[in-house]
């Protein structure tokens, strides 16, 4: 299947749109760091190194980078700066191939994987019950039966959020009284998926780092009785950041990494901001899959992430 067959020209304008602040600032920082020189030199390099620092990269990624375009230009010989966006452009695409970040088709689920269990962690305003109610969407859109379980037992809203998106998508909730035990409501989820067919399967959790330990022993119960049900769950742990935090979301991966076994990452709130570069940064940083980036506040804004796609987006020039 070509790549352009699933990849419309809707979602480029959407990504184009959600990434257009980003862009902007990281074209008028280069175009700062470049000005009145012919060549790429130590000062550019110097200079492009705080460009990608201060557009939240981050400080290893982006010496990491530095490092590739320097072999490139003593390889090379003589760079011109009109040529630093490719290389650019290049790079970061290579980077982001490296640490496992691989174009992926649309919302699916492996074969044998049924249901195939999702479960949600990040902390409280990331946009997670969101992006949940999001995933939901296009799993079903997608021909998925879909359950949704309200695990987050620690706030009403966040329960009643759930059931919101819920009646929205036309996807069943399993919810218990406020305060009950995050691990029954995931196990009375999984109980009623799996007697009913279903799909996927997406359980919320609480978004507390107060006590990584208690956050620890709460995700590792949960996935204990999770496996009384279906052995394997859950097959996908989901991590929710904040795009828009910039640095914050890495202290924030740093902290669930730690607490439990991520294997994805939904990184949310990119259209509001000028920190996409932070992508970048995760992605290189935790060696995790960035699955998903959302880029608005419509059902249809969260997209699966294409790194080709992502970094033409953002430079403008199609990655290969």
């Amino acid at each position: 299947m070509g790549f352009f067959s699933f990849f419309s020209k809707e979602k480029k304008e959407t990504l184009d749109k959600g990434l257009s602040k980003t862009k902007e600032s990281v074209f008028s920082k280069i175009a700062r760091a470049v000005a009145g020189k012919s060549k790429v030199d130590d000062e550019v390099l110097d200079n492009l190194e705080e460009v990608l620092i201060t557009s939240d990269v981050g400080v290893e990624t982006t010496l990491n980078i530095i490092q590739r375009i320097e072999k490139r230009v003593a390889k090379d010989k003589y760079v011109d700066t009109n040529e630093l966006n490719n290389i650019l452009r290049e790079e970061i695409a290579a980077l982001l191939t490296e640490n496992n970040t691989v174009d992926a088709e649309e919302f699916s689920t492996p074969e044998g994987k049924k249901p195939y269990v999702i479960m949600v962690v990040g902390v409280n305003g990331v946009g997670k019950t969101t992006t949940i109610g999001k995933l939901a969407y296009q799993f079903k859109k997608n021909g998925k039966s879909v359950y949704l379980g309200a695990a987050d037992t620690f706030r009403a809203a966040a329960v009643e959020q759930l059931v919101v998106w819920g009646e929205r998508v036309g996807v069943p909730v399993i919810k218990q009284k406020m305060g009950a035990d995050p691990a029954s409501v995931a196990f009375d989820t999984l109980n009623s998926a799996v007697a009913n067919g279903a799909d996927v399967v997406i359980i919320d959790t609480a978004g507390r780092l107060h006590n990584k330990v208690g956050l620890m022993n709460e995700l590792t119960k949960i996935k204990n009785v999770m496996q009384k049900v279906v052995p394997d769950a859950p097959h996908e742990v989901l991590l929710v950041l904040d795009g828009s935090t910039g640095q914050n979301a890495f202290e924030q991966a740093k902290q669930f990494t730690l607490a439990t076994e991520v294997n994805a990452m939904a990184i949310t709130k990119l259209d509001g901001t000028a920190k996409g570069g932070v992508v970048i940064g995760i992605s290189d940083q935790f060696k995790i899959p960035v699955k998903y980036i959302g880029l608005g506040e419509g059902m249809e804004d969260l997209q699966i992430f294409r790194r080709r796609e992502f970094v033409d987006s953002l430079f403008g020039t199609t990655a290969k």
